[in-house]
């Protein structure tokens, strides 16, 4: 036992210092750099903004000369009327997309790994790759397009299968907003996230497959077999990453689809409630307040879920 522990630290410092690693891949920390100054412009340096959920913030009066109240409006966002519709809506909408668009890659990718014309795999990989390129103001214009009373493409093929007989503003309804968020979310990423998981059934040795086939084991039973176990890894990995960011439910197709203030108890979560009360209704303090307690929640969040997901032998850190 001693011996091996003195192994591990002789194996520890013959590794080459920091400073040498670094020259030696020059050209690999060089592609890097502009990543981690993005991050620390506008991710890091922003963080000082934090001290206005702990002050009555003024704009003419900056952080230095604000008076200082505490958890003053940390105790007025959980006491709002407003706080418990927002947190409902902020979980279901999370989960739905957690439940549905999550594992809707993972399917696809294994599907896709099961074609054998290659042309026709390019040309579906490529049809679900496009939506992702384009903008939630363009998804939702096509999708309140779709949707709307005056030609919507869907009210008009409801009405010639003679399911309605007039056509329906599904955009003004409360009870198909949140079916609506989520299968859009799902039809504008799921091609683009899937990549990661085509690249990881890639990586894996055909030999086990070849040695499968010879066992007479199915298509189906390789999958479940081989495939899934071997991408394993990256899906826990993906999935810690998806849980710290529950609280997200989204802002942007949140914002541009419940544009009908009809929708606002099925449709305000932590993110929209902080740009309407903190930038249209100027209560800095505030809102950032309501984003700092979210951000609490989602480091918490994600700590436990590297916690739980480190038993099984794959985690973050």
């Amino acid at each position: 036992m001693l011996e091996t522990e003195i192994r591990k630290l002789q194996h520890v410092f013959k590794q080459p210092g920091l400073a040498k690693r670094f020259i030696k891949q020059w050209d690999i920390q060089l592609m890097v750099i502009p990543a981690l100054l993005f991050i620390f412009v506008f991710s890091y340096i922003p963080m000082y903004g934090v001290l206005m959920a702990f002050q009555d913030y003024s704009i003419f009066k900056g952080f230095l000369n604000s008076p200082w109240v505490g958890f003053k409006h940390f105790e007025m966002f959980f006491n709002a009327p407003e706080f418990w519709t927002v947190m409902r809506n902020t979980l279901i909408i999370s989960l739905l997309k957690l439940g549905i668009g999550f594992p809707a890659p993972i399917l696809l990718a294994l599907m896709l790994n099961e074609v054998h014309n290659r042309t026709f795999k390019r040309i579906v990989q490529t049809i679900s790759y496009l939506p992702h390129f384009l903008s939630w103001v363009i998804v939702s214009g096509f999708v309140v397009s779709m949707l709307s009373t005056d030609n919507g493409s869907l009210n008009i093929l409801l009405e010639s299968l003679h399911l309605i007989k007039e056509p329906i503003n599904f955009l003004s309804l409360p009870e198909y907003f949140w079916a609506i968020l989520v299968t859009t979310g799902v039809w504008k990423e799921i091609g683009f996230a899937s990549i990661v998981y085509l690249a990881a059934i890639a990586g894996i040795n055909p030999h086990l497959y070849e040695a499968a086939s010879i066992d007479g084991a199915s298509r189906v039973r390789q999958i479940f077999s081989i495939t899934i176990p071997s991408i394993l890894p990256v899906v826990v990995v993906f999935s810690i990453l998806a849980i710290g960011n529950l609280l997200n439910a989204g802002f942007e197709d949140i914002l541009l689809l419940a544009g009908n203030p009809v929708l606002r108890d099925v449709s305000d979560v932590i993110d929209t409630y902080v740009y309407r009360v903190g930038i249209q209704n100027s209560r800095f303090s505030y809102a950032t307040a309501a984003g700092l307690f979210k951000a609490v929640i989602s480091v918490g969040l994600l700590a436990g879920a590297n916690y739980m997901a480190r038993r099984s032998g794959n985690s973050l850190w």
